[in-house]
Formats: structure tokens, sequence, C-alpha cells
């Protein structure tokens, strides 16, 4: 249970906050893939699907099983059909609630701008019919909502975050390696999908580091990072700092992305650093 004291606006994460990113964006539109499985969606790539996208002269290499009678009796040269290919649009959100999130200077915490960003990103989505799945890591531990899809499918991850986001506040300072939560990640996320982690400057271990890059392997990775204030402007002014017995001053630096960044191009993925909070 969340105290008084912890229910000010932006240290809570709300249900109805979360639902209501979901105003201002397009409607879910139909698609008609080849399969029913949820997240599959007609591409405009060439490939093997069942949406028919040109009927064109045959050129040696050309699947002789895709001549058109029709167009070849009608030209006296063979003609082929070409089709679109279904693709996955599968996207996974990972939301680090671990206590170096539970802080801001701002008006909300990194932990609820990150929570922010990712049902923003989900609910483009789901506007175009793809497959969700959602999973946030805390001091105690991980939760997940399977893949899904549509308006349901975002209340029940809205619903998931807030209650952890809850439960992170009231934890305790054990903060679990990103890594336990990648590796359940390869297992929610189909190869091909896109995976969204909203983590801090400092999210990312070394020891995060292979299974990091075995996730990205198959899959586009991206992570995003709400910048505080404080990461972003610090003041100019020397500021006290205080470790155990240890006392002095300090001046603090904005953050500096480029480091990262390059860091995770070597893992194959990508970094977003959000410095302020859309909407």
């Amino acid at each position: 249970m969340v105290s008084a004291a912890l229910a000010a606006p932006g240290i809570r994460l709300q249900v109805a906050e979360l639902l209501a990113l979901r105003e201002g964006l397009p409607q879910p539109v139909r698609h008609r893939p080849a399969t029913r499985r949820p997240g599959a969606v007609p591409a405009r790539a060439p490939g093997a699907g069942m949406d028919l996208r040109e009927i064109r002269g045959f050129v040696e290499g050309d699947d002789a099983r895709r001549i058109d009678p029709a167009a070849t009796a009608r030209t006296g040269t063979p003609h082929i059909r070409s089709f679109h290919e279904d693709r996955d649009d599968t996207l996974l959100l990972i939301a680090d609630f671990r206590p170096p999130m539970l802080w801001g200077t701002g008006a909300t915490l990194r932990s609820v701008r990150a929570a922010r960003l990712l049902v923003r990103w989900g609910w483009q989505a789901a506007a175009r019919g793809a497959s969700l799945a959602a999973m946030s890591l805390d001091a105690s531990g991980l939760a997940s909502v399977p893949l899904g899809g549509g308006v349901p499918q975002m209340g029940r991850i809205s619903h998931m975050l807030a209650s952890r986001h809850d439960r992170a506040l009231g934890a305790g300072a054990d903060a679990p390696l990103l890594s336990e939560a990648i590796l359940r990640a390869m297992r929610l996320a189909p190869p091909g999908a896109e995976v969204l982690i909203a983590s801090g400057t400092d999210g990312i271990a070394p020891q995060d580091e292979p299974a990091l890059a075995r996730l990205a392997r198959r899959r586009k990775v991206r992570l995003l990072l709400p910048l505080d204030p404080l990461e972003t402007a610090p003041p100019g002014r020397a500021l006290p700092v205080r470790a155990g017995t240890q006392h002095r001053l300090a001046r603090l630096q904005p953050f500096d992305p480029a480091a990262l960044a390059r860091r995770l191009r070597v893992l194959n993925v990508s970094l977003e650093a959000i410095s302020h909070d859309a909407g």
C-alpha cells in the first residue's frame, strides 16, 4: 500500500492517465494479412503473402509457379504475379522501475516518465493493429503481460504498470540486473519484433551486455532514456555530496549520450534520449 506522502502527482503512476494517452491518436485500422495470428500485417515488400502486388513480365530467377495464365495468354509472353509479404508487427515494452529510476527533480519521477513514454508507443502500435506485450522490472522482481492486441491489451498493460510501480515505491533497495528481464523478453518477443526498453542512464550494466546483444540479434531493440532536468541542465554551482562519512563538493555536468550510444551500437541497440515529457 502506497502512503499518502507518495500520492502526489508525478510520483504515483495512475491507470487513468495511461489510458488517457490514447486520446488524439488514430483509430485502429483493419489489415488483411495472410495469417490470422495477432501482429501479422501486410507489408509493402514483395513476398509470398496473399495480397496481390503486381503482374509483371517473367525474368530469369522468378518462381515459375507464380506464372499468371491469363496475362501470359493475353500478351503471348510469360507473366507472373508477385504478392506483398506478411511481416510481424510485434512490440514489447520493458519498464525499468528499479530504485535508480525512482527519483526526479522535475514534475515527475523518471520511472513515471518512462512508463508514459512506453504507453504512448503502445497506443500507437495498437492503433495500427500490432501485437503487444509488456514487462516491468523492480526491486521485487519481474512482471509481464503476454502478447495480445487492441484496446483491451493496452488496458491490461496500463494496470500492470501502475500496480507494479506502486509496488516498486514500497520495495527495498536491491536492484536486479536488467539481463533478468532480457532473458524473459527473448521468450515474449519473437524474432522480427521491436523491443523498447525505458531505463536510466546507468540502467545497463556491463553484465547485461551479452544478453542484450543476443536479444538484438534478431530483433529491433531501442533504449529510451527519460532524462531528468538535473541531467540535462544541472546547477552551475558546486553541490554538497555525502557518501557515508565522507563529504565533498562536486559540480555536476550535463549527461552526454555519445559514449552510451557508441557502447550500445556495438550491441546493435539504438539509443533515444528524451529531455522533456511530451504531453
